[in-house]
């Protein structure tokens, strides 16, 4: 039986080409309808299967006799999930449609991780960095200074830099196709929710996700391992202005331990956001024995800055202690075009590594070798095109 409680609150020129364009740009399924305004609860869709619990307002769990019921927490939507399996053991709200901050890079990383191999090198020009948006968070990107790509996602995943997104955005085709393909790979993912209008989160009116979305987007990252990699990085070195390096560390205070937030036991990732619009987001993921849990939060509206990682440790904790106690209200995997490929995240096929300083980052990740040679040659062109008159170098 569902056990639904009230709302606490108010809210990716040659037959070459072609082919690697249909790999790293699959096309959306059939039309759907235009989704609704923004902040919203999402209504069924009207293709697919029938509608879920996670469709419906209000907190949606199925516990088993003794089994207490998830932590009152004060987010306008969240989702915890089984990231192996799919299964989404609760939620609230999940499908409400709302502003995701910078956990939208997760997105643009499963769209773009497989076009740009680390090892490139890129002299950053002027114009790639022109209209970032007033108040944006930046890692240092500067101008006639050359970077590898790895440098580059360590600003993304790290940093939080727009200033590097907009880099890896003209590397990889420009800002349109950049947002074409993250489009593409939501609708791929079954994450139908999510519309893209910059791809690094920054606010625009009518830019939405929500909690189901962002934990499917996290769910998919964790079986990267280039992303996870980069995910579960604390420190890295990034590229100074005058040719030396400066320390950076990742802004999950959740991972870190900082601004007297506890570092969560296990904790391997994903990614946080800030916007005036959005509020606080967290997609998190952590690991006990054989299980990880993926947790997303959406705009808690009480505790402050920190709240977000309070809400999202209380619910891990929940989902930890709940697990094989209650029977599941939804699926990841429910509105995804064709079943998941590939090892899960927790088989053990998906090392983990948090990179200290100076340790290279990943090169070729191996989710892009799975399109064949014709994805790979593609890619290849993709980047030479993009790339005329920049240095590219192998490590």
């Amino acid at each position: 039986m569902n056990v639904g409680f009230p709302s606490r609150v108010a809210a990716s020129s040659c037959a070459l080409c072609v082919a690697g364009l249909l790999v790293l740009a699959p096309a959306a399924p059939a039309a759907r309808t235009r989704p609704p305004d923004p902040g919203t609860p999402a209504g069924p869709e009207t293709t697919g299967p029938p509608p879920s619990p996670l469709h419906r307002s209000g907190t949606q769990v199925r516990p088993r006799p003794g089994t207490p019921g998830p932590p009152a927490v004060s987010a306008l939507s969240w989702v915890v999930a089984d990231a192996l399996t799919g299964e989404v053991l609760a939620a609230h709200d999940a499908h409400r449609r709302l502003p995701p901050a910078s956990t939208l890079k997760i997105l643009f990383a499963l769209a773009v991780l497989p076009v740009l191999p680390g090892g490139i090198r890129h002299t950053v020009r002027e114009e790639e960095l022109a209209g970032i948006g007033p108040g944006s968070s930046l890692v240092g990107v500067a101008e006639n200074r050359t970077y590898r790509v790895t440098d580059l996602w360590h600003g993304v995943f790290l940093g939080s830099g727009n200033d590097a997104v907009r880099v890896l955005s003209a590397l990889s085709g420009g800002r349109r196709d950049t947002i074409a393909r993250m489009q593409a790979e939501a609708r791929e993912l079954g994450a139908h929710d999510t519309r893209v209008l910059s791809p690094d989160g920054y606010d625009e009116p009518g830019q939405v996700s929500s909690a189901y979305d962002l934990a499917v987007f996290g769910r998919a990252g964790l079986r990267n391992p280039d992303f996870a990699r980069y995910c579960a990085t604390v420190d890295a070195y990034f590229p100074g202005r005058d040719g030396g390096t400066y320390g950076i560390r990742n802004t999950n205070r959740l991972l870190t331990g900082t601004d007297g937030v506890r570092p969560y036991p296990g904790l391997i990732g994903v990614k946080n956001g800030y916007t005036a619009g959005a509020g606080n987001t967290l997609v998190a993921a952590a690991r006990r024995r054989t299980r990880t849990l993926v947790v997303s939060v959406m705009n808690p509206r009480t505790g402050g800055a920190s709240a977000v990682y309070e809400e999202a440790r209380a619910l891990l904790d929940w989902g930890f202690r709940a697990a094989g106690r209650v029977d599941p209200v939804g699926s990841l995997d429910a509105l995804r075009a064709r079943p998941p490929a590939g090892p899960g995240p927790v088989s053990g096929a998906v090392p983990v590594v948090a990179a200290r300083p100076g340790q290279d980052g990943p090169g070729w990740p191996e989710t892009g070798l799975v399109a064949g040679a014709a994805g790979l040659g593609a890619g290849a062109v993709v980047v030479l095109l993009r790339l005329a008159g920049s240095r590219i170098e192998r490590e």
